[in-house]
């Protein structure tokens, strides 16, 4: 009997040590970066954190693709009076993206004149929504259908593809490409170095980590 709670003992303490081994393990481990489509974004509520309430939706993402940053957001009027508004949201401006609302300091965080409007109408004609992407080797990758945004700094990660049936491991998902964290944009189609090819995932999942591993060998291999 003796013998038998002493195993049992031996068990629990055995346990105890994976236990806290597994909470150290994950209390060590980085976390994982929230990674968002821009479609997600669009809708969302403008939240003030000083008034506590819902200031504007927004309306759509603004993107400089050769930044390959978010600029910030145009707006739209909350209920009724529903529409589009001439004040934006810069980046600058923006506390927090969330999944369900993007948050600001206060209502002079948007803004009606200044440099984003002009820099929006110059994006305008530069959606990359729809461009082909090409890889510098030649071959063609598919064609963008959205961008994939890290929400605690607005840096685009990389665009979701409708994808090459041939690179698809599972048939009819999406293909996530990572990008360089800056790329030249010119006519119709967006040329990715071919090395950027194994880094393609199928689902959101570990994408962050598949960048930033694309974007470390760019960089050791520039050096």
């Amino acid at each position: 009997m003796s013998e038998d709670r002493s195993r049992a003992e031996d068990r629990s303490r055995a346990k105890d040590r994976g236990g806290q081994g597994r909470s150290e393990a994950q209390a060590g481990a980085p976390e994982a970066r929230l990674l968002l489509r821009a479609t997600e974004l669009a809708g969302l509520p403008v939240v003030s954190i000083a008034e506590g309430e819902a200031l504007a939706d927004v309306k759509d993402v603004l993107y400089n693709p050769d930044k390959g940053h978010l600029l910030g957001f145009t707006l739209n009027k909350r209920g009724f009076l529903r529409g589009p508004m001439k004040a934006v949201l810069p980046m600058s401006g923006v506390v927090a993206i969330g999944r369900d609302a993007v948050m600001v300091a206060d209502a002079g965080a948007c803004e009606e004149e200044g440099g984003l409007a002009a820099e929006a109408h110059s994006s305008a004609g530069r959606n990359v929504v729809g461009n082909d992407v090409l890889t510098d080797a030649g071959q063609r990758l598919g064609k963008v259908t959205d961008i994939v945004v890290a929400a605690d700094s607005g840096e685009v990660f990389g665009y979701e593809l409708e994808g090459d049936p041939k690179l698809q491991a599972h048939t009819g998902r999406p293909l996530f490409l990572p990008i360089p964290a800056t790329l030249a944009v010119s006519g119709t189609a967006l040329m990715v170095p071919a090395t950027a090819e194994p880094f393609i995932r199928d689902d959101l999942s570990g994408f962050g980590a598949a960048v930033e591993e694309f974007r470390a060998q760019l960089s050791g291999s520039s050096t």
